[in-house]
């Protein structure tokens, strides 16, 4: 689903007076609860592949087990304040700014966010040691996406 119409749709909840929306689509399906004043965080679904195209699936009308959703990971996150690419080193080929070990402090630049051709530097909102690095050199992010998790 396009991230903008995702932002209409919050946007939608926010400043209405329903409390839940549902939406199934062929990408996918979204539900947006509205909790207090905010909405609630948006759950996206991708859509289920057909059973027959799955190995070892099982007949239609057959039981089976429902997988749950993976745990969320305990820990402190740096986090993407936007949508881009991230990069560990502020040049090509340079020195990564943190690395697994490091310690980050509140403030210090971290890595690099690339978003419509302008560089921009990730700061941490939290101080600590990086314990793990989340996301690849040139990888696509997300806006929230953990980037390092930090103790």
């Amino acid at each position: 689903m396009d991230l903008r119409k995702l932002k209409t749709l919050v946007d939608l909840v926010s400043e209405s007076n329903i409390s839940e929306l549902e939406i199934t689509e062929a990408e996918g399906k979204v539900r947006i609860v509205k909790g207090g004043v905010a909405a609630a965080p948006v759950h996206w679904q991708p859509p289920a592949a057909p059973a027959a195209a799955l190995p070892g699936a099982a007949a239609p009308g057959a039981a089976s087990a429902v997988p749950l959703p993976p745990a969320v990971p305990e820990g402190k996150f740096i986090k993407s304040p936007m949508v881009g690419t991230f990069y560990r080193s502020a040049t090509p080929g340079g020195t990564p700014m943190v690395d697994v070990g490091d310690e980050v402090k509140e403030g210090q630049a971290v890595c690099i966010v690339e978003a419509m051709k302008i560089m921009n530097e990730i700061e941490s909102d939290l101080s600590g040691h990086v314990v793990r690095i989340l996301v690849e050199n040139g990888q696509a992010v997300e806006f929230g996406q953990a980037l390092f998790q930090v103790d």
